[in-house]
Formats: C-alpha cells, structure tokens, sequence
C-alpha cells in the first residue's frame, strides 16, 4: 500500500526594502501511540504555521544607528513625550476533552449513547443514522421515539440536538452532556455526527465528513469495524477518530458511492453489544483580552541626547520585544548599534528580539529602551512563549521618539499615518490604471484575432469596442480625479460621504469573506455574532464581508423573500443590521447584501388559489409575474432567463418593477449602508437589466451567481471549458462590465485537477488559467466553497483535504479570491491568513499577470506579476535562477489509508542543515514509507 503525498509550495523574490512584522516557523511534529489529537488541535498538514505571513527578507547592508541599554528600571526622566495603553487581543488555547460512552440502561432492554464536553461552548450536536441494509443514504434522521427533548429536525436526513450544561461540584469544568437511548433490536447500524459550537461556528469533523459509532449488533464479514476491540486510537488530522467507537467507516461511502458488499440478512450477522467508555483530548480557541503600556520620556540633562521607552504588559509568560527603530517617515527598519538591552539577540540581520523581565509580582513583564532622540520612532511586534505574535490591528507598533518639542511628536502620529495612507493609495491608482490599460491591449489583441478565427458575430465585436470605450473613460476619471488642486472645502461632520461608482471591481485588490453558512440563521443573533468578529476579519487581511440576504422571507435562510423593505430577518433586526455594518465600516471593510431580484414570494392568493399577488409596500398584482411559467400564472411578459420554479418570477421587463428595484436598492445602500450587491442567481434574468439596477444604486462592488453546468463526456470532464466560461462572460457583458460573476468553471476544474492528480487541466491550451480568471480576470471572483457548495448541505462540496491548495490557487492569482466562512474559523485559519498577508503584501490584484511555466500530471506551477511563484502538486519545479527567491510559504497535504484499528506514529531523525532549511526524514509505520521534509525555520 502505498500514500501519496501532494506538495503546495509558495515563494517570493528575495526583498531588501522592507521587514515584515510576523515570522513564525514551520514544525515537523512528533508523535507517540500516547498522543490522542483531532481536528481541534491537529492539521493532517506536516507544518503548523503560527503566524499570519512571512518572508526571510535580508537587506543588503544594514545601516547601524546609535543606542544604548539600561540595565535598571525606567530611568528618571524631565518630561513625558509619549504615553498610550494599547489593547491587545490574542487567542489562547483551552484544553478539554469529549467523552463517549455506551452502556446498558438498567432494567431495561435499551441502550445509551452519552456525548459530553467539559469545554465551554454553545455545544450542539448534529446527527443522524444508518439504518440496516440502507446503502443509498449516507444519513437518516432516527425515529422519534430516540430524539433528545429539544430536538430539532434538519431537513429530512439529520437532527440537532443541543448539549445540556451539567452543574459541577466545586472549582471542577462545567461539562455539557447529551443522552441518546436506543432499543437494542433496532434496526440501526450507526450513529453519525459532529459536534458543533455555536459561539464560534467551529464544527468539530474531520473536512467535512462525519464520524460513526457502530452499534455491533449488525455486522457484515467484510465490514472494516473494530468496534468490539478494546483501546481508543487517534489518527492524525481527525477529530475523535475512535477505533472502538467513534470509526469512519469504510462500508458506509458518500452518497453517489455503490457499495461492493450486498446487504444482508440482519439477523444472520448479529454480535453482542459491547459498553464502551473513551476520551479525546480536544483544544479550543478562545479570545483573551490584555494591554500594553508604553511611554516615551526626554532623559536628564546629562543624558540629554537619549530618550527611554518603558514597556509594560499583563501577558503571563515570556514575552519578546521583537524591534527595530526607522529614521524616516517610511518606518523602513533599521538595527540599532550596540550596546542592547540584556537578553537581547540579532534576529535575521533584521530585527532585534529582546525577552522583557517579569514583574516582581509575577503579574506580567516590563522592559526599557534607550535610544538616541534623532531617531523618528521604535517599531515592535510581540512574541509570546508559544510562539504567538501580536501586533497593532494587523500592524507593527510605531511609538514616535522624535523630541523637537512633545507637540510635534502627536502631530507627527499623524502626519506619518497619513503620508504612508497616500503613498499606498498612490501606488494603488496606478496598479489599477496599469491594469486597465492591459485590459484594453488584450480587447484590441482579441479583435485583432478574430481576423483569421472569424467566428465573433458584429454584435460582439460591438460590446468589445463598448467595453474598450467604458475602460478608457474609466482610466480618464482617474487621471482627472488624481490632478493637483490647490482649493480646500471644509466638509461639515454631519456630511455623508457618497460612494463613487467603479467599474464592478472595487480598487482592484479586493479579498472576499462569506460572512455566513447555511446555519446561521439558527441563533437568531447572527448580526450580533459578526458584530464581535469584525476586528478579527479585518486583521486576517479581508477587505470586503458578504452578509446573508437581509429581507423577511417564507425560508429562513432569507433566499424566498417575500416583504423587500421589511428587514428585520432571521439573522437579526434591522437596526442589529445597521450596527454590523456601521461596525465593518469602522475597522475599514465594505459590506455586500445578498439581494435576490430573480424571484419574490407572494402575500395573497389569486381567484385560483395561486400566490401571486404581493403586499407591503411593492404591492404588485399579477404581471409583476413572468407569463411563461404555469406555477404561478403570471400577467407578465415571458422570462428573458431561467425560470425558478420555487416561486414566482419576476417579469423585469415591466417599467414599474424596474422602477421599484432601483428604488429599493438605492434605499438599502443610503439607509443600511450597503457598499455593494451579491447578486442572487442571475441565471434567472437578462443581464441588461443588472446594468440598469447598477446604474442605479452605484455599488462599489458587485458580483452575480451564475450557476451553470461544466461539460462532461462519459462521467468524466472535459479539458475545454470554454464553452462554460463563455456563457459566463456573456452575461457579465450583458450587464456592460458593471459586475464580476463568481468563476464557476475555475472550481470545477479545480475539483478534478486536485482530486484526481491531474494538474494539466489547470491551463488551458494558450496556456492561461482555464477558468473566467483566465478570459475577463478583472471580473472573475474566484472561490473554492460557499453556503450551496458546502457547509451542512454539501451539494458541491470541495475535495476534502484539498482546501489549502485550492485556497494557495486563488489567493495568489488574478481574479478576486472569496474565503468561506467555515473554513476561516476552522485549523485553516493561520494558513488563509498567512496567504491574504502575501496577496496584500506583494500587491497582487485582479488583474495581475501571470505565467504559467509548468502543468503537468502531477504538479503545477505559476509566477504572478515576476514576484510571487507558485508550486502545488507532488511533482519537482523549482523558479528560474536570474533572480534569487526566499521561501515564503509551505505546506503539505498528505492523503493515507490505514487499517482501521492500527497504531501510526512518526519517527523524525535530522539528516541535514543548509542555509534555512532543515531536512528531515520520517519514517511513517507500518508501512515504512519515507517522505523528505522540508522544514522552514526562519530562526
């Protein structure tokens, strides 16, 4: 038996300008058969990445400035320059565990299954059943008679139930319990399910599948269950993977699966019930709250050219000063000469790293720094003892020292922040109107070939040239609103700043976040939830939140709206709505609502007891209602798209519907404070009508779901998907360029190039990305997963295992990445963020260039704008030699098989060092399988 192992490897050009703030390590981890992990605190990854994002930058030549260290507390000092408390939040692990037991209820012929928790948490767990000889579906709801009070039915294949909180005697955990008895003739053969915690929207499986405790009284010969053995065996990246109870079972497969065993007899195979009692050890995350103070005080008069920095935090621990000092304005940093500070050590060549000393008390550490008054400021990140970094709102921490006078250094705070804000916004402009222009020579070139393809209709050519004219006085907008100007209107605070319209794409460096899975809707407080998380998402780098549609609906996932200015929903009020989003304003994040123009719910029945008449304040009567669909018996023209048969659909030829539309939208945006639109299954509508309602309400981004089918021949993909990234773009033209479209076809092909090893299909045959990305990238929003594809319904659900590379894919190339909620707060979290960090940092937007220099069968690579290269896939490439790369980011996926049942465990011997990378060979059992591993260590 042998494993296949898949690479993902990202680099950059080595970089002499700049430092960066975080540099956490990759770590080889070593086991024993002692160590029980799951999901929770283990990745099935070799490398845990403790950081946001790196790079091993080396200057060149590292200017020295003056500085001298302190040995005693905060020396005395005249004056105070500088004083600030600055909150510091970081996330801490708790240990807890999760019992299983299975016993015999006295007296009675039933059996107990008892699921507990000792961590706090909103525990609920979602599950269901296998009954006998039922191999067509992978979960069942069980029979009433075996629900939990309190038990809530999900769909028509599982149930949620919600753990109890058991008092505890004394300073002991609370622990939350759940009971499920069962009789023990039941026709049933497992229980599957997953813990979920409402707090945190984390689902305790491993990827998405579910995990099953085999009641052995059923049994096949063929089936590979242990459940009659003693012992309690974890695997590596699964959460709670029992060998005695808590087993994947090979015998059960995924829906779509056949079986190779035919269903039995029940009564033929029968075992004993065996009782059973087993603990897993689990993590969780929890926010923890702290602060930093620091102070900048002028030295006395004989030492008069130095000031002191005092340093004061109530982190328990070691905690490290990583820091540098910058003379300029551009916080470029520099090491200063010594003498240190004690316990101080050269980081890199780059960085100083201090260990500040504890508190007399032991509450907490403190720390002084001397430095010369010439200097403009001291910059800093902290490192915690495990290896955690924090600094300032996604930021390095910047104390002004410069002591002209104490006013100067307030106003110089500012004055700093917002030369560095221009300079950014500067640079930003023009990677946006560099892009455009490219975008123009490309629709010149695509014209310019048609002359021997022939097959572009002049309608066609006409929306070429339509968009080549819209780019153009798109990029003239720019250039007049970039002019010198040398008068200063004094705005009133109470002035509302209104958006300027874009071209559909925002500033072009757009990171997406979901934010919200199919359950959300649940706590009936989801507004209040992003609410709290909202810092959080901005610090991972997102730039734009998705929010849940807001309006009341018949279905409480907000997707059949029935009254569209009634939007006090499922997930909240309206005014919850208006704080969220006020809050995702405040922490520099715009804000999409999920609009649904395709169809509406009725409030009234005709004469012939159809729903198609509408009340609240868009009282539309029956040619509201397309004419074509026999469901609803509309008045209306017939659809210009696809008919939704779920409800009636609107006719949005109709000037009063059009009219009403664009009013409501322009309502959202003015009193929510909507930035932009999702736009709900646009399949349904013409896209002409989308320019109109764009137009309009003036978003600053948008983007429309336009669902369609990949093309296939004999169960199998085709390599060309032009055709499907034809119909997409097509509507994208029908709407003249005012919206992107979720790129479909780069998820399909992603799919079927990491599920089957097949990394050819990832350029198509001129050689670029195959998806939209690859055809319009300023308007392909690229994804791996979203609320319909994954979360609890799963009808497209991603490879599972594959989420890195796909998310490696789409966040270091053109297009605009969406990230899922569930797998930001998931192990996924460090590794999406540390991809978001290299995006920002290397700049790369919607529409940077990319070259794709190997796509083969088993690994792929790429370089994007000559800065950022990218390898996944089992399969050797290295980037070219002319310019020298550094490292920056990797991982790996490894995919095994075991026996169910057998013991795994790592043997990790070091057999060579060079430069920053550490070698090392693991020996995996049983099935002595060695694997080189690289190791980045940028220690």
């Amino acid at each position: 038996m042998s494993s296949t192992t898949t690479t993902l490897r990202i680099v950059e050009p080595h970089l002499v300008h700049h430092f960066h703030k975080q540099n956490p390590r990759f770590h080889l981890l070593q086991f024993n058969n002692k160590t029980k992990l799951n999901r929770l605190n283990y990745s099935s990854k070799k490398f845990i990445f403790n950081g946001g994002s790196f790079c091993n930058y080396k200057p060149s030549k590292v200017q020295t400035v003056r500085a001298t260290s302190i040995e005693t507390a905060l020396v005395e000092a005249d004056t105070v320059l500088f004083t600030e408390t600055f909150p510091l939040k970081r996330i801490q692990k708790v240990e807890g565990k999760i019992s299983v037991k299975l016993d015999q209820v006295k007296n009675k012929d039933k059996w107990k299954l008892t699921i507990a928790c000792d961590l706090p948490g909103k525990w609920i767990l979602h599950w269901g059943v296998n009954y006998v000889a039922d191999i067509r579906s992978e979960w069942d709801q069980p029979p009433t008679e075996m629900r939990p009070p309190g038990s809530i039915a999900i769909k028509d294949y599982a149930i949620e139930t919600p753990l109890t909180e058991i008092p505890s005697a004394g300073d002991e955990k609370k622990s939350h319990e759940i009971q499920i008895e069962f009789q023990r003739d039941c026709p049933i053969t497992a229980i599957n399910f997953v813990l979920k915690d409402e707090e945190t929207g984390i689902w305790c499986h491993h990827k998405g599948r579910d995990f099953k405790v085999p009641l052995m009284d059923y049994v096949h010969d063929d089936t590979n269950i242990v459940g009659a053995k003693k012992g309690f065996s974890i695997w590596p990246g699964a959460f709670g993977q029992l060998s005695s109870a808590l087993v994947k079972s090979e015998g059960f497969g995924p829906k779509g699966q056949q079986s190779t065993s035919k269903p039995e007899d029940p009564k033929k195979n029968t075992k004993r019930l065996e009782g059973f009692y087993e603990d897993c050890p689990i993590l969780k995350e929890v926010p923890v709250q702290n602060v930093l103070k620091v102070s900048v005080r002028k030295a006395q008069e004989k030492d008069k050219r130095f000031v002191f920095v005092h340093l004061e935090t109530d982190i328990p621990g070691d905690v490290v000063v990583h820091w540098g000092v910058c003379r300029n304005n551009d916080k470029h940093w520099e090491i200063p000469a010594t003498p240190h500070p004690p316990k101080t050590n050269i980081f890199k060549k780059n960085a100083l790293q201090t260990l500040l000393k504890m508190k007399e008390d032991g509450f907490g550490s403190w720390g002084s720094f001397s430095l010369d008054k010439e200097l403009k400021g001291l910059l800093f990140v902290l490192k915690l003892g495990d290896n955690t970094w924090v600094n300032h709102m996604g930021s390095d921490f910047y104390i002004p020292i410069s002591i002209e006078n104490s006013t100067d250094v307030e106003e110089s705070k500012s004055s700093i922040t917002s030369t560095s804000a221009e300079k950014e916004a500067a640079k930003e402009a023009v990677a946006y109107t560099d892009g455009i222009i490219n975008d123009i020579k490309n629709l010149v070139t695509g014209i310019a070939s048609e002359k021997n393809r022939k097959t572009k209709s002049r309608g066609a050519h006409a929306l070429i040239l339509q968009e080549i004219e819209k780019l153009a006085a798109e990029a003239y907008s720019i250039f007049r609103s970039s002019s010198a100007t040398t008068v200063e209107e004094v705005v009133p605070d109470a002035t509302l700043e209104i958006p300027i319209p874009t071209s559909g794409t925002g500033s072009g460096f757009e990171v997406l976040c979901q934010g919200f899975n199919w359950e959300s809707h649940k706590s009936g407080r989801w507004y209040k939830e992003l609410n709290k998380k909202a810092e959080e998402l901005s610090s991972l780098g997102f730039t734009v939140i998705w929010l849940p549609p807001p309006t009341e609906s018949i279905s409480p996932e907000g997707y059949m709206p029935r009254d569209l200015y009634n939007l006090n929903s499922r997930y909240g009020s309206m005014d919850e709505l208006k704080i969220v989003v006020k809050k995702f304003h405040e922490v520099g994040m715009k804000v999409l609502g999920d609009v649904v123009l395709n169809h509406r719910c009725a409030h009234y029945q005709n004469q012939n007891g159809i729903w198609n008449i509408y009340g609240g304040k868009l009282n539309w009567d029956d040619r509201a209602v397309v004419g074509d669909d026999p469901h609803f018996q509309g008045r209306g023209n017939k659809s210009s798209g696809d008919n939704f048969h779920a409800a009636p659909n609107i006719d949005h030829s109709q000037d009063f519907v059009r009219k009403d539309l664009k009013e409501w939208l322009c309502w959202l945006r003015k009193i929510i404070g909507y930035d932009g639109w999702r736009l709900d299954y646009v399949r349904g509508f013409w896209g002409g009508y989308v320019k109109d309602y764009l137009e309009a309400s003036e978003p600053y981004f948008a983007v429309g779901e336009y669902w369609d089918s990949l093309s296939y021949t004999y169960g199998e993909m085709d390599h060309n998907q032009d055709d499907h990234r034809q119909r997409i773009i097509d509507w994208i033209n029908a709407a003249n360029g005012t919206a992107g479209a979720f790129d479909v076809t780069t998820k399909g092909i992603l799919h079927s190039a990491l599920e089957r090893c097949e990394y050819w299909r990832l350029s198509d045959e001129k050689g670029k990305p195959p998806g939209v990305v690859g055809w319009w990238p300023s308007r392909a929003v690229t994804f791996i997963e979203n609320h319909d594809t994954g979360s609890t319904q799963g009808h497209w659900r991603f490879p599972g295992g594959k989420e890195m590379q796909g998310y490696a894919y789409i966040l270091t190339h053109p297009g605009t990445p969406a990230v899922f909620y569930d797998h930001i707060f998931s192990h996924y979290r460090s590794e999406i963020s540390a991809l978001i960090s290299l995006r920002h940092r290397n700049k790369i937007n919607c529409r940077s260039a990319i070259k794709i220099t190997k796509a083969e069968r088993d690994v792929y690579a790429a370089i994007i704008d000559k800065k950022v290269a990218v390898k996944i896939g089992p399969g050797y490439y290295e980037p070219p030699h002319e310019e020298k790369w550094t490292p920056a980011i990797e991982g790996r996926d490894y995919k095994r098989k075991y026996p169910v049942g057998s013991k795994y465990y790592q043997l990790c011997e070091e057999v060579g060092r060079g430069g920053t990378a550490t070698v090392y060979k693991a020996v995996c059992l049983p099935f002595q399988e060695i694997v080189a591993v690289k190791i980045i260590d940028l220690e």
